[in-house]
């Protein structure tokens, strides 16, 4: 049976955390051996205290930034921290189904020549200039980097632990994820998950702000892979 280590980077989450543990809890009971980190980014509402309490009922893991550090920082420090080499990421915002967990791990597990399996939204439940900025945006990383993935935004990922802290670090990180398993040679797969609605909390979701470094994050990706295929 499989070990991993689930990674929740959370911001500002404190109305959706409780929920989300209990039920990933409920959808992994088929395994035995797997760990919740949770990273709190320099939340300041009382995500703190949320997460002492399902400490009081759920034996997680808990790290903190101690101000807003961003995801891929949050990711990194959770992987760092991760007691098994498989590692499951997904968002704190209940958007991601962690029923959609075991038939990402099944595909992983399948055979040995997959090093990350990812999510990919059949049906994005959010607002329409958030779906249109991120379909222009996976079109053009798609054209440029060849990750043949249509949603490289889905956080919902299974990956090697050792192959991921090999890439050089950068903010962002974590949206190029395919692009980099893939452009240094190792094998990706990619199946339908569920999205779902935010029911609470606000998106910290940032578009216009967010395309000059999505494209200088992309230029650096494609010249971090072709210098490794020299």
């Amino acid at each position: 049976m499989i070990k991993f280590s689930i990674v929740i980077p959370v911001y500002n989450e404190a109305d959706n955390l409780y929920e989300l543990i209990n039920e990933i809890n409920k959808s992994l009971i088929q395994y035995k051996e797997y760990e919740i980190i949770i990273v709190d980014d320099g939340s300041d509402d009382n995500t703190d205290k949320i997460i002492q309490d399902i400490k009081d009922n759920y034996p997680i893991r808990s790290f903190k930034h101690h101000k807003n550090l961003g995801q891929s920082r949050s990711i990194l420090l959770g992987v760092n921290h991760a007691s098994y080499d498989t590692i499951v990421t997904m968002d704190g915002d209940g958007q991601n189904n962690p029923y959609d967990i075991p038939n990402l791990l099944k595909v992983y597990c399948s055979s040995n020549k997959f090093s990350l399996v990812g999510g990919i939204r059949k049906k994005r439940m959010d607002s329409l200039i958030k779906i249109l900025s991120s379909k222009v945006a996976n079109k053009v990383r798609s054209l440029i980097l060849s990750d043949n993935c249509s949603d490289t935004g889905c956080s919902l990922k299974v990956f090697n632990k050792g192959i991921f802290l090999r890439f050089p670090y950068f903010d962002s990180i974590h949206r190029f994820l395919p692009a980099l398993f893939t452009g240094f040679g190792f094998k990706t797969n990619f199946i339908l998950v569920e999205h779902r609605p935010r029911l609470k909390g606000k998106s910290k979701y940032g578009t216009f702000d967010r395309l000059f470094k999505g494209i200088v994050d992309l230029i650096k990706v494609k010249i971090m892979i072709s210098r490794y295929k020299k």
